[in-house]
């Protein structure tokens, strides 16, 4: 087992840039680390830093409290899976998974043992004679895990593994590492990735990055937390607008009244009043905010439902532009005032279509309010994450 720790930690290329700026963060034993973020953010970079494979300019990397800044890459005690799988074209499945172990010396029984258990595992045993042309991409990849899990690292690496897999394999094999994590509890992972599934479905604890003018500001990590929490609670604009698909709406409005009891907007162009269960006792009336509701928390009122009435909800209504119908549920695209769009999440059988007038309710609870600095206002209500 290793946790890992960075303090400080920075990287700078030739130009003098910062790729990555002021990270500070703990990864556990046993954790399921995620790191998340635009192309361009340094998610790889940072991986690579953990790894070895890039020296730190700045601040200090620690593997199982130990200083590795300057230990090398093969003494790190770490294990990575690369995105283009990185096997051996002329060797089989069972020399390829071996490799790092003939490296390493281990007896010829103890690598026998570790490739077929690995193997077993992977449901691999069928195909160890095979060399990796012969294989698809899924078994390719299984064939790179196997090659990192018979080294029994603390410290297991993935770089965007699944981003060379079709929908259909990506998620196959996702479930897998999520297995696979579970049955090797003792080791922690850090996995890179650019999909927001893959983060949500199986991170402990998510590393969101900015990326480019925005780590001039904020530096390069602009949330860290539960993957609800993150999609609940985000911290800023950034991360609300990240985090999630179809993407949080945003509306433009000015505060109407504030208190620490919940704000009252007013939408611009609208005028609709829109409530939000945020404290607003650092606001003022008039102040220019941005209002968030994600499509799946604009609740379709049905017929001469009175949805007003529900406490704190606020009722808005849109001429309806497109209806994307998925089958267990449709996106409405609404008409938003200035030509921007608004999206409301709907039952897959619903008979809107272009044209329709439709109205949608917004409860306070489920709206998040940001300031004009991108920052959202702290909601009343802690949040209470799963045990």
């Amino acid at each position: 087992m290793a946790s890992i720790s960075l303090r400080g930690v920075q990287k700078t290329y030739g130009d003098g840039s910062p790729v990555i700026r002021d990270v500070d963060l703990e990864i556990g034993e046993n954790e399921f680390c995620v790191f998340l973020g635009p192309s361009g953010c340094g998610k790889s970079t940072l991986l690579r830093m953990i790894a070895g494979l890039e020296d730190v300019t700045d601040g200090d990397l620690a593997i199982g409290g130990k200083i590795v800044n300057a230990v090398p890459a093969a003494e790190r005690g770490v294990a990575m899976v690369f995105q283009s799988y990185a096997l051996f074209p002329h060797m089989t499945v069972f020399e390829n998974m071996a490799f790092g172990l003939k490296l390493a010396k281990k007896p010829k029984e103890e690598i026998e043992r570790r490739v077929r258990d690995a193997a077993r595992i992977l449901q691999l045993e069928a195909l160890l004679e095979r060399k990796p042309k012969a294989l698809s991409g899924g078994q390719r990849q299984r064939v790179a895990i196997g090659r990192a899990i018979v080294r029994e690292p603390g410290v297991f690496l993935f770089d965007e593994p699944l981003s060379n897999l079709d929908a259909t394999l990506r998620g196959q094999t996702r479930v897998e590492i999520a297995r696979l994590h579970k049955q090797f509890a003792k080791a922690s992972v850090v996995y890179v990735t650019h999909d927001q599934i893959e983060a949500m479905t199986l991170a402990d604890k998510i590393v969101l990055l900015h990326a480019g003018k925005d780590t001039e500001r904020y530096g390069s990590i602009a949330q860290i937390g539960a993957p609800l929490e993150l999609y609940h609670r985000p911290r800023s604009r950034f991360v609300a607008g990240f985090i999630g698909a179809p993407r949080m709406n945003f509306l433009p409005a000015k505060v109407a009244s504030a208190d620490a009891r919940g704000v009252s907007v007013t939408l611009d162009g609208t005028g609709e009043t829109v409530r939000v269960a945020v404290d607003g006792e650092a606001l003022r009336a008039g102040q220019a905010v941005t209002l968030g509701v994600r499509p799946e928390h604009l609740e379709l009122v049905v017929g001469g439902a009175d949805a007003g009435a529900q406490q704190e909800a606020a009722v808005l209504t849109r001429t309806v532009s497109l209806v994307e119908q998925l089958g267990e549920h449709s996106y409405v695209h609404l008409d938003q005032p200035g030509g921007a769009v608004l999206i409301a999440k709907a039952p897959g059988d619903t008979r809107l279509k272009h044209g329709d007038a439709a109205r949608f309710a917004a409860q306070a609870a489920s709206c998040h309010l940001f300031t004009e600095d991108g920052f959202a206002v702290a909601a009343l209500e802690p949040l209470e994450l799963p045990a």
